[in-house]
């Protein structure tokens, strides 16, 4: 029997309610019968913001409070960005579901409309992640890469107010917030490979809750979960976190499972890229054994 009401832990970032209240839609539309809260967290990575990511601990800092709010059961699931959880869970803690991805790429955003090849030389570009910059660089060597933390609007403020002439975020914050027309530009994969998981949500539960870990696998998207396997899984052989850049995007191509990904130094230097493909499978392990290939391959 489920508690009820249930509690989804979230971030209270506009874009973290956004992403938490458009899956309790799609999940109480399909169990019209529940009633759910939210319990609202305020994370390390949210409450430090005038340093790197890499100098206080990584991505995992977004999830620490949220996970701790499971373990202690003051929630009973959350929902995560996926490009925001480490390579390896809790022991007891498990991903229930991985809903249908939206928009992977990232997306420029510049103050007079130029796109990525029309920026000025010597043009500012704000960015928190190394390996945005570091495609940015591959890109336009001739760029000034800005360090610029901060949730999406203060990011948005900091480009109005001219401290950068762009920006790069990810396409479907964008999207799940109603701003997709401030992109200038959708940036293609060729041009800056997205993160992991970038653009999928994970909905997080204790793995003893078997009444809850089902009622969530029905809003469980297969082709994403597979792809975002193989992504995690590179990077789990790469030891990937903030302290690398890091890519990796898997994506089913007619019956293929094609994955690529990047793995550069800790200063952006020696990116290297390679890919991988195998029959399309609905295999977890399968797509693992593919991500980790590629790992090892770059890591070696």
């Amino acid at each position: 029997m489920l508690d009820s009401p249930l509690r989804v832990a979230t971030r209270r970032s506009k874009l973290a309610l956004a992403q938490a209240r458009a899956y309790v839609s799609t999940l109480t539309a399909l169990h019209p019968e529940l009633v759910v809260e939210e319990l609202h967290v305020v994370t390390s990575g949210d409450r430090i913001q005038d340093r790197p990511l890499q100098a206080i601990g990584g991505k995992g800092l977004f999830i620490k409070e949220v996970e701790e709010a499971l373990l202690d059961r003051r929630a009973a699931f959350a929902v995560h960005s996926i490009k925001d959880v480490p390579a390896e869970l809790a022991p007891s803690l498990c991903l229930a579901a991985i809903p249908e991805r939206e928009d992977p790429r990232d997306a420029l955003l510049s103050r007079d409309g130029a796109r990525l090849s029309e920026l000025a030389r010597g043009a500012s570009v704000g960015t928190s992640s190394l390996r945005r910059a570091t495609m940015l660089l591959r890109a336009r060597p001739d760029l000034s890469i800005q360090p610029l933390r901060g949730n999406v609007d203060t990011r948005l403020r900091k480009l109005a107010e001219g401290q950068v002439d762009a920006i790069v975020l990810a396409a479907a914050g964008l999207r799940r917030l109603g701003l997709a027309d401030r992109a200038t530009e959708t940036l293609a994969p060729a041009t800056s490979l997205p993160a992991v998981g970038q653009g999928a949500l994970g909905i997080e539960c204790r793995q003893d809750d078997e009444g809850l870990r089902k009622l969530l696998a029905a809003t469980d998207h297969e082709p994403t979960r597979i792809c975002v396997a193989a992504e995690r899984a590179f990077m789990a052989a790469v030891d990937g976190s903030c302290q690398l850049p890091v890519a990796a995007y898997a994506r089913r191509e007619g019956e293929e499972l094609w994955l690529r990904a990047m793995l550069a130094e800790a200063d952006g230097t020696n990116p290297r890229f390679d890919e991988r493909r195998c029959g399309w499978t609905t295999d977890k392990n399968a797509a693992v054994a593919l991500g980790r290939e590629l790992g090892i391959a770059l890591r070696s």
